[in-house]
C-alpha cells in the first residue's frame, strides 16, 4: 500500500532542491546558472569599477585655447577610435584626441566630460584615422629634460624610427589674430632614448662605429635618405640592426 504521506514528503523535498537550483546561484553538477547570483553581479560590478578607475585616472579637461584660430589636436579635433595602455593594461575600443600643442592623451568620461590620461601612468596608445593605425610610444628624448613624451613608431627593431607632432602658437607681427601651426621633427631611438636627426648626417654622427657600412650599403642600393620622407630611414635602419651587437 502506497503511503500518501511520504510521497507529499518527496515532492516538498523536490520542490526544495529545484527552488535552490535555479535561484540560488548554484547549478546542478558544476553547471552555469542560468541567473547570476547577487555575489556574481557584485564582484562583476567591482571587476568594471577597477578597471575604469584605472583608465579614468587623469584630471578632468578644459580648453584654454578656444580663442586660438585652429586647434591643437593631431589629425582632426574630433575623439578618434583606438586604444591605450595603462600600467600594462590595454583599453580597447576607447576615443581619443591627442592634443600635441600640450603633448597630452584626453578621452570621455561617461558623465560626458573630457579626461586628461595620466602620463606617468600611460605606456602607449593607439589612434586610427582615414583607415591608418598611428601607435604611439612615451620616450624620453636625449637631452634628459622634463617628462617622457609621445612618439609615432614608424619602424621598430633592435632600434626604432619614430616621429614627434608639434604644434606652436604663432603670434603674427601684424597684431593678426594668433592661431597654430603644426610641424613635426624626426627621432632615431637607441637604448630607449630618442635623438632628432635632421637628416642623414645627423643619424651618421649617432651611428659613427658602423658609419662606413653604412655608406657602401646606402651607395650599392642607391638609397635616397631625406627627411623630407621620413620612411626612407628605414631601410639603413634595418640594416644597421642586422650588422649591430
Amino acid at each position: 500500500m502506497i503511503n500518501i504521506k511520504h510521497l507529499s514528503m518527496n515532492r516538498y523535498n523536490i520542490l526544495i532542491i529545484l527552488f535552490f537550483i535555479f535561484f540560488a546561484g548554484v547549478g546542478l553538477y558544476g553547471m552555469v546558472p542560468l541567473f547570476p547570483s547577487p555575489l556574481m553581479v557584485k564582484i562583476c560590478k567591482q571587476d568594471t569599477l577597477k578597471e575604469n578607475q584605472v583608465l579614468h585616472n587623469g584630471r578632468i579637461w578644459r580648453n584654454l585655447y578656444y580663442l586660438i584660430e585652429g586647434d591643437q589636436f593631431l589629425f582632426s579635433k574630433k575623439f578618434l577610435p583606438g586604444s591605450v595602455a595603462i600600467n600594462g593594461k590595454i583599453f580597447s575600443n576607447v576615443s581619443l584626441k591627442y592634443d600635441i600643442y600640450k603633448d597630452e592623451i584626453l578621452t570621455l568620461v561617461d558623465t560626458g566630460g573630457i579626461l586628461q590620461l595620466n602620463k606617468e601612468l600611460t605606456d602607449s596608445f593607439s589612434i586610427s584615422f582615414e583607415n591608418k593605425k598611428y601607435q604611439f610610444i612615451r620616450l624620453q628624448d636625449d637631452s634628459l629634460k622634463g617628462s617622457k613624451k609621445y612618439f609615432n613608431v614608424l619602424y621598430k627593431g633592435k632600434t626604432a624610427l619614430c616621429i614627434k607632432y608639434f604644434k606652436k602658437i604663432e603670434h603674427p607681427a601684424d597684431g593678426g589674430d594668433d592661431k597654430f601651426y603644426a610641424f613635426n621633427r624626426i627621432y632615431f631611438v637607441k637604448d630607449k632614448l630618442a635623438y632628432m636627426i635632421k637628416g642623414k648626417r645627423d643619424l651618421m654622427k649617432i651611428l659613427i662605429k658602423e658609419k662606413e657600412l653604412i655608406r657602401a650599403f646606402i651607395k650599392k642600393n642607391k638609397l635616397y635618405v631625406s627627411d623630407k620622407e621620413p620612411e626612407s630611414f628605414i631601410p639603413v635602419i634595418k640594416y644597421y640592426d642586422s650588422i649591430s651587437n
